[in-house]
């Protein structure tokens, strides 16, 4: 139950916000501010205000149903209209304490993301580029802005490793439950036998983070130049380009050569090295809040999966939430791929709602 206190002080924040909102008295930047601030709060302002009359509306009824003049058929409108209201309220109730869950500052923000070939060989390598090519086909289908930072490819077409940044709206909030291990059964083109092969690829999604979010001093980077390589000559550079950067007092480490520019290879591996120490501050506070919060992302080994794709049965399944999907090419191909993630929202949400006290 939400104390009454608290859904009154969020609908006189909403009257409030109105009030400095329409009196023309405020500087452009506080007024995008608080239009914002009105905007999110304007969503819940009918289920609060319904909340709040609740007890009284109940009151009405219960008057009617306990009155003996009162004749049955009006008493029976009465018990039906009490079981509705009854039922909006805990609609009504379950919305606000969803508003009122605590906010990750994350979530509006734009995303990395790495995928990284793990047990499997040359199949986990083909799986990776399976992987990469559906976040691409949900980046166009929803606008998204995906930009390539590094990639290392590996024969036949698949994918050692790749990082990408993606830019939207709520781009984190949206991808974040992709962190993890996928698992892929199928069977390989260079499988004579016709049987099923099991390899993995991890993945890891970091919010995109801005230097105002974390601050980096120079004297904790050690910054080592070195030519870059690649197969057949002509791939080689001549001039040391690739960058490595060191966090010293983490000891993460990041290494850029895809540019031939020194400076360019710099800014991407800085891009990188902010968005891995960012979650690794994140991961850090939430250990502290809760010490059974599980990794992540694994090492690529099968047995850390979250969700398993099978292609001889044609299911996709996220072992998180149990759910199967039977429409494994519509899922690789970005058709399902909401349907997945509102599910995966939806329970982290019981979850959260569950653990609110």
């Amino acid at each position: 139950m939400i104390p009454t206190k608290t859904v009154e002080e969020l609908i006189l924040k909403h009257s409030n916000l109105e009030k400095d909102l329409s009196s023309g008295e405020i500087d452009k930047k506080l007024f995008a501010e608080k239009s914002k601030e009105y905007s999110d709060v304007n969503e819940i302002i009918e289920y609060a205000k319904k909340y709040i009359s609740f007890e009284n509306d109940k009151k009405e009824l219960d008057k009617i149903l306990d009155d003996d003049s009162v004749d049955d058929e009006l008493k029976k409108m009465a018990e039906l209209e009490l079981k509705e209201l009854q039922s909006q309220h805990e609609i009504n109730e379950k919305k606000l304490k969803l508003f009122l869950l605590p906010k990750d500052e994350a979530d509006k923000k734009n995303a990395i993301i790495e995928i990284r070939a793990g047990t499997g060989g040359l199949e986990a390598s083909l799986f990776a580029s399976d992987l990469f090519k559906m976040y691409e086909k949900v980046s166009h289908k929803k606008k998204w802005l995906l930009e390539l930072i590094s990639i290392s490819r590996s024969d036949a077409g698949g994918l050692k490793e790749v990082i990408a940044s993606i830019k939207g709206t709520n781009i984190y909030s949206t991808l974040k439950y992709e962190s993890g291990v996928h698992r892929v059964q199928r069977v390989p083109d260079t499988e004579t036998q016709g049987r099923v092969h099991t390899s993995a690829a991890t993945v890891a999604v970091l919010p995109e983070a801005e230097e105002v979010d974390l601050k980096i001093n120079d004297s904790d980077l050690r910054i080592d130049v070195f030519r870059a390589g690649g197969p057949g000559g002509q791939s080689v550079n001549t001039t040391d380009s690739a960058v490595r950067i060191t966090h010293i007092p983490t000891g993460l480490s990041v290494s850029q050569q895809d540019e031939k520019s020194q400076h360019k290879n710099k800014a991407k591996g800085m891009k990188i090295l902010r968005a891995r120490l960012y979650e690794l501050e994140r991961s850090r506070i939430d250990q502290e809040r809760s010490k059974d919060r599980k990794t992540k992302i694994g090492t690529g080994d099968r047995s850390e999966r979250i969700r398993t794709y099978n292609f001889p049965q044609g299911r996709v399944t996220d072992h998180r939430i149990n759910l199967t999907l039977h429409r494994l090419q519509e899922f690789l191909e970005g058709e399902a791929f909401d349907e997945m993630i509102e599910a995966l929202t939806l329970q982290a949400q019981e979850e959260s709602l569950v653990n609110l006290k």
